[in-house]
């Protein structure tokens, strides 16, 4: 069988602030969503927009950064893959199903120039991404602000 390809790109902004949490084993997950909008025609010839929502999950350190940087509003690129997950619903015994976005690679955009991050899969996939920046001010009396951090 040949391989295929399952792989998505989404530009769009966050719907509310990210919820965190931690495995058992202590990896950081983020979840939250992600509003897309699309302007199509109506049945009256009006243009009309559309928007999709979409469900993500974030891992490790892209889930730290998500923790970090991420609220209602932000606006994000993403780069995943689909997945659908299901279970069977304690209550009514119907199987359920959620189809959601695993992110692997998330810029940050709208929040100043420049401002990215990298990972997935449990790992960082930048070897050259410095940590974030410093919970406390600790060059605040040299002048240093967030804008001055490269990512």
């Amino acid at each position: 069988m040949a391989k295929g390809v399952n792989k998505v790109f989404l530009l769009g902004n966050v719907g509310k602030d990210p919820e965190i949490r931690a495995t058992q084993g202590g990896m950081t997950v983020a979840s939250f969503t992600l509003a897309t909008a699309d302007r199509q025609k109506d049945a009256q010839g009006n243009w009309a927009d559309k928007t999709e929502w979409h469900n993500l999950v974030a891992f490790s350190r892209t889930a730290e950064i998500v923790r970090d940087y991420v609220k209602k509003g932000t606006q994000l690129f993403i780069e995943g893959k689909i997945q659908t997950r299901s279970w069977d619903d304690k209550e009514s015994g119907q199987k359920r199903y959620k189809t959601e976005i695993l992110v692997n690679e998330l810029s940050l955009l709208g929040g100043g120039a420049g401002r990215s991050a990298e990972g997935g899969g449990g790992y960082s996939r930048s070897s050259s991404s410095s940590g974030a920046a410093p919970a406390a001010p600790d060059y605040a009396d040299q002048g240093i602000t967030d804008d001055d951090i490269p990512f």
